[in-house]
């Protein structure tokens, strides 16, 4: 079942991101990369963003990534929805932020306009499980890495 947890995080590109600041939660439509392993995803955002000040503030994320685009009517409810659980980083190495970046604009290059201002921010997350709704009842879980 983790490969196929992995194979929808590498076949889709857009989320919803959870934070949290001070008990109240955030959520935002973010595109995305993961790496080969599907380990880590990577995300681009403004520094003065609510979501970056939230991840600074408490590194915990939720993903919620899902395939109701690809049901329509009474095959709605063969839709999956899975909420991938990690850690938000930051990435210090110049060399790897502009890996990750490279990799964004290949995939999306609508957010070449991001990369222009020095105000963007590539970040991580470092995924910790997956938690997999197949359908209406049947749900899968796999731990990935610890925090």
């Amino acid at each position: 079942m983790l490969e196929e947890m992995k194979a929808m995080v590498k076949e889709k590109d857009m989320c919803v991101l959870a934070t949290v600041s001070g008990g109240m939660p955030h959520c935002s439509l973010m595109t995305y990369v993961c790496d080969d392993e599907c380990r880590e995803i990577y995300m681009v955002t403004q520094k003065d963003s609510q979501k970056y000040r939230n991840l600074l503030e408490n590194q915990s994320v939720s993903l919620l990534i899902d395939s109701r685009e690809d049901h329509t009517g009474s095959s709605r409810r063969n839709a999956k929805a899975m909420t991938v659980s990690g850690t938000f980083k930051t990435i210090e190495n110049e060399s790897d932020k502009e890996k990750a970046g490279n990799r964004l604009l290949e995939t999306h290059p609508h957010l070449e306009v991001f990369f222009d201002d020095p105000d963007t921010e590539v970040f991580c997350v470092s995924i910790s499980s997956f938690l997999l709704l197949d359908g209406l009842k049947d749900a899968y879980f796999e731990k990935v890495q610890d925090d």
